[in-house]
C-alpha cells in the first residue's frame, strides 16, 4: 500500500547549515581531488556544483589561479557564495548537467556530477570545454549499496511507488573502469581513477542520519509535503539503525571514486 501524501511544490531545499554538519568528512575529498591537478601559471577554472563558495575560493588560491567560476543550482548555496566573490572569483546559477564553455583550463566537480544522469555526455561536454592541455577532475559517491542508500530506496518504494525519486548515485555513477575507459575514449590518455574508501568515525549510528539529510534524503523533501517528510524521516532512522544496530561510535565505510585526466 502506498503511503498517503501530499506532493510539496518541489522547490530547492539544499541546506548549506546541514550539509556543512560533517564538513570536515566532507571536504577531504575535496582536497585529495584537487592534489590529482597539475598547476599550471594563470589557470582559468570552473568549478561545477561548488555549493557555498568556500572551496572554492580555497580551490582558487591553491592554484593561484587567474579566473574562477563556481556554478550551482541551488539558491540558497549561491546566496552563501556570494560572500566570496571577488574580482577574479565569481558564481552563478547553471545545471551542471547542461553547462558548456570554452578554454577552460580546469574543469572542476566534487561530489555533484552523481545528481545528473549519462555521465558520458556530461564528461564529453565537459572535455569539449577545456582548452589545449586542460585538465579533468571529478568526484563521486559510490556508495549507492550501503544500507544509508538502500533503506530509503526500500522504503520510497513502498511509501511512493512508481512517484519515488530515483537514488542518484545508485542510478547514475557507474564503475571506476567504466570512467577509465570512458576518459580514454574523449582524449584523456593521462588519466588517474580511483576508488576510495573514505572511514568516518561518527558519534552513533543516529548520526548517518543526520550525514544524508544534508545529501541524499534532499530529494524527498523536494516532493513530499513538510508533514509527510517528517514521517518518511522517522521510519527511515527506525529502519536503518535496525539494519545498522545501535553503535557508538560507529564508522561510516564511505566509498568514493576520483577521477582525473589531462588533454595533450
Amino acid at each position: 500500500m502506498y503511503y498517503t501524501c501530499t506532493i510539496s511544490s518541489g522547490g530547492q531545499t539544499w541546506n548549506p547549515a546541514q550539509y556543512n554538519a560533517f564538513a570536515a568528512e566532507r571536504e577531504q575529498p575535496f582536497w585529495d581531488l584537487a592534489a590529482l591537478v597539475e598547476p599550471v601559471p594563470g589557470m582559468r577554472i570552473v568549478d561545477l556544483g561548488c555549493g557555498d563558495g568556500r572551496l572554492t575560493v580555497a580551490l582558487h588560491e591553491r592554484l593561484q589561479a587567474r579566473q574562477t567560476v563556481g556554478v550551482d543550482s541551488s539558491p540558497a548555496m549561491l546566496d552563501e557564495a556570494q560572500a566570496h566573490a571577488g574580482a577574479a572569483v565569481s558564481f552563478q546559477d547553471g545545471d551542471i548537467g547542461a553547462w558548456q564553455g570554452a578554454d577552460v583550463d580546469l574543469v572542476f566537480a566534487n561530489a555533484a556530477l552523481q545528481w545528473v544522469p549519462d555521465h558520458a555526455a556530461v564528461l564529453a561536454r565537459w572535455r569539449d570545454a577545456l582548452a589545449s592541455g586542460g585538465q579533468l577532475a571529478v568526484q563521486v559517491p559510490a556508495n549507492g549499496d550501503h544500507p544509508s542508500h538502500s533503506v530509503s530506496r526500500a522504503l520510497a518504494a513502498e511509501w511512493l511507488g512508481a512517484e519515488a525519486p530515483a537514488d542518484p548515485v545508485a542510478e547514475n555513477v557507474l564503475a571506476p573502469e567504466a570512467y577509465a575507459r570512458l576518459l580514454f575514449d574523449l582524449g584523456f590518455q593521462r588519466q588517474h581513477v580511483r576508488l576510495q574508501v573514505y572511514t568516518h568515525l561518527l558519534g552513533s549510528t543516529a548520526e548517518v542520519v543526520d550525514w544524508v539529510k544534508g545529501t541524499s534524503l534532499t530529494r524527498f523533501q523536494r516532493v513530499l509535503s513538510a508533514e509527510a517528510y517528517a514521517d518518511f524521516l522517522a521510519e527511515y532512522r527506525r529502519r536503518l539503525l535496525d539494519e545498522l544496530g545501535e553503535q557508538a561510535p560507529y564508522l561510516y565505510a564511505f566509498k568514493r571514486i576520483l577521477m582525473w585526466g589531462r588533454l595533450g
